[in-house]
């Protein structure tokens, strides 16, 4: 009997490095049995390919297999298997959504029809209904019959706006990794540290660790900013807080119309009414405005144009300028049918945190522009007539190169005053290349958190890097931002290395964590006492604000089901390779491809980091050659071949002589110790191999002889 199907079998979420890709990516992992599709690839089921393409036009621009436009579509005709076919449509579907995933691979398992599918994993969810949305097409392809690729499509982009990052935050983060300073989701939210350990940093989209909740609490008072900012000699317009409709109107008398009317609390431009110039609309904007906020600010009215202006550490970055919203009359359509046709259909409008403007809706403030005019929303002005929409909430068209530098320093000033770190600065001028107080501009807002897409994606003028501006004052380019980690696989001796390198580094340095087999340990004291190499374990350290230094053992189950638990590592330990120390049910079955689950120890070690490899194992010795720093070798003999290879052009290694351990670089030997004052080797004979190996991290770390000596002498095997 036939049986033609795509199972998905097992899923596995892979979020740190790991043997698939040198790019450091979160990973899904699919096991997928094919059946008897096994003997029907592509070009042995008619009509295949044509409806793939007909359906996902975008395969064509996937150039596998012969890097070429149209090469992913030459194999399908030529003939290629489902799962390869499932890796390009989870990706082109991905892409169809908006989720840019681009990574993928295929590949078969250790028993027929079974295939491992792999793919860059942006959300557990998005990525894990992609995948099931590629199978359920492809087994529509093959059996001719009806999918609703629309409809998928949308669903994923409605699950896609709903768990990744939203867009001002996703630009931080690609600025942090472009820099390859880690990132961790640390909630469903915006939530994001940047960095591991004691070097992290968090952000909540604009917010980061450094944003004063007193100063965030000052900025949502806006009468209260106002009057800092007064005292500091920053313009701002005269205003009082008023409690009622005849208050406002007394106040508006007093000030001179126009006037502004707002909520004292506002935010996004609701309840605010710009221009009022009758008692009438005064006392209309003051009940909408009452309704939106604790209390309503009157305020004089500014001529010119909305800007609001970023400052990040001191600095003005980047520059918006707002526009009039206007429609023009076709003598047929009403204005509210006008505001779709006109205004709302722009891509750059809509509820989505993607759209830099929000629709326009017909709401009081909206009503009564229109009143000023003689009109209402049913309204149908002649062919070639401009009716004014709305005066405000519309800043989106860049203009960061024409802002006069004292209106920048102004504005810094404005921040520093208020207490932000980041801030989103609104002010009114009729011309922002000149200075603000020759044409009585003034700050009217200073905003806590603000929006960065309007600079992102701008509706005209030059996108901003405000997410890398950001990143930058977090983590200035001139200072050393990677957690110290010493990362320690292999097939034996993995925790015996670890707990030797954290007895020598808490001589010599503070915060010291340990997540080995034997439990976890901060400053030598024991906080976890169950088996603790596993990516959780890890992932606890690098989240830990006290940790200043971490020592990781990584075993390879963990490696494979988890990847590491950290981006990169500034030592990285590989004991031996045991060509037995195979993992079946990983399909890793042989001395290669445990090999390449070993090289990824390697393959994340810092270009300015070392990598501390066994000399006397020529499996390890042959990772030398994948290291970006510099190769540290150890040898319990010291003749090895790659090892004396290694001295001789000038190279680091710790191996034994005469009854000692020494330090070699080039030609100079110095002695460390004698063996037989070693402690422990009188409780384990076997030893030797991984105290050479901690003294070799010892070595790339710089470490002093005596405190290396010290470190080896005073351990206590548990």
């Amino acid at each position: 009997m036939s049986h033609k199907s795509i199972e998905i079998i097992d899923i596995k979420y892979i979020y740190g490095p790991n043997m698939w890709t040198d790019f450091y990516i979160p990973i899904i992992e699919a096991w997928v049995d094919i059946g008897d599709l096994e003997d029907f690839p592509s070009d042995k089921i008619p009509g295949l390919p044509e409806r793939l393409v007909a359906w996902l036009p975008g395969l064509m621009e996937h150039r596998c297999s012969y890097e070429e436009y149209g090469g992913f579509v030459r194999r399908l005709h030529e003939g290629t298997w489902p799962v390869h076919i499932m890796e390009h449509v989870t990706l082109e579907l991905l892409s169809m959504a908006g989720v840019q995933s681009g990574f993928g691979r295929a590949r078969e398992a250790n028993r027929r029809s079974l295939y491992k599918l792999i793919v860059h994993n942006l959300n557990d969810e998005v990525t894990k209904q992609a995948l099931f949305a590629a199978r359920d097409l492809i087994m529509a392809a093959i059996e001719d019959r009806p999918f609703d690729v629309a409809q998928t499509v949308e669903d994923l982009k409605d699950l896609a706006e709903d768990r990744l990052l939203g867009p001002s935050t996703g630009s931080i983060v690609a600025a942090a990794q472009a820099r390859n300073i880690p990132t961790i989701r640390l909630a469903d939210n915006n939530l994001v540290q940047l960095g591991y350990g004691a070097k992290q940093r968090r952000i909540w989209t604009a917010e980061t660790d450094q944003t004063s909740a007193i100063a965030e609490t000052i900025s949502r008072d806006k009468d209260l900013t106002k009057s800092l900012l007064k005292a500091c000699g920053v313009p701002v317009p005269e205003g009082v807080v008023v409690e009622s409709a005849d208050d406002a109107w007394e106040a508006a008398q007093d000030i001179g119309l126009p006037v502004v009317v707002k909520p004292s609390d506002g935010n996004h431009g609701r309840g605010v009414f710009t221009n009022m110039m009758t008692e009438q609309e005064v006392r209309t904007a003051f009940a909408v405005a009452d309704e939106e906020g604790s209390s309503v600010i009157v305020e004089r009215f500014i001529q010119g144009n909305e800007h609001r202006l970023l400052v990040v550490g001191g600095k003005m970055v980047a520059a918006a300028r707002g526009d009039f919203a206007f429609v023009t009359g076709d003598g047929q359509s009403s204005i509210e049918a006008l505001i779709e046709s006109q205004i709302n259909s722009s891509p750059s409008r809509g509820p989505a945190e993607e759209n830099t403007l929000n629709f326009v809706r017909v709401d009081s403030a909206v009503r009564l522009e229109l009143e000023r005019q003689g009109l209402t929303a049913q309204s149908v002005p002649e062919k070639g007539r401009d009716v004014l929409i709305q005066r405000n909430g519309n800043v989106s068209i860049d203009i960061t190169d024409l802002v006069h530098p004292d209106v920048a320093e102004t504005v810094a000033l404005a921040a520093r005053v208020v207490g932000l770190d980041i801030a989103g600065i609104d002010l009114v001028c009729e011309d922002i290349t000149k200075p603000l107080a020759g044409q009585r501009g003034a700050i009217v807002e200073v905003n806590a958190g603000p929006g960065l897409l309007m600079h992102l994606r701008p509706s005209a003028g030059t996108p901003r890097p405000v997410g890398e501006a950001i990143v930058d004052y977090l983590f200035p380019p001139a200072q050393d931002f990677n957690l110290p980690i010493v990362g320690i696989a292999g097939s034996r001796g993995k925790s015996i290395v670890a707990e030797l390198v954290a007895s020598i580094l808490h001589l010599s340095h503070e915060g010291v964590g340990l997540a080995c087999s034997k439990g976890m340990y901060f400053n030598q004291r024991q906080i976890d006492a169950r088996d603790c190499a596993n990516y959780e374990s890890g992932h606890r350290l690098m989240l830990n604000r006290q940790v200043k230094v971490a020592i990781i053992e990584n075993d390879n189950r963990v490696i494979l089901n988890h990847g590491l638990p950290y981006r990169c590592c500034t030592v990285g330990v590989v004991t031996n390779l045991d060509p037995t120390d195979t993992v079946p049910e990983c399909s890793i079955e042989d001395e290669v491809a445990i090999w390449k689950v070993m090289r990824t120890q390697v393959d994340v070690v810092l270009p300015s980091g070392a990598a501390v490899l066994n000399a006397d194992d020529t499996e390890v010795t042959d990772m030398a050659r994948l290291c970006q720093g510099e190769v540290i070798f150890f040898s319990r003999y010291g003749d090895a071949a790659p090892l004396q290879e290694h001295l001789g052009k000038g190279g680091r290694a710790v191996f034994s002589r005469d009854g000692q351990i020494v330090l070699a670089q080039g030609h100079n030997i110095t002695p460390l110790m004698a063996i037989n004052s070693i402690p422990l080797l009188q409780l384990r004979g076997d030893a030797l191999e991984s105290i050479l190996a901690a003294v070799g991290v010892g070595v790339a770390m710089n470490l002093s002889r005596e405190i290396m000596s010290t470190g080896i002498q005073t351990f206590t095997h548990q």
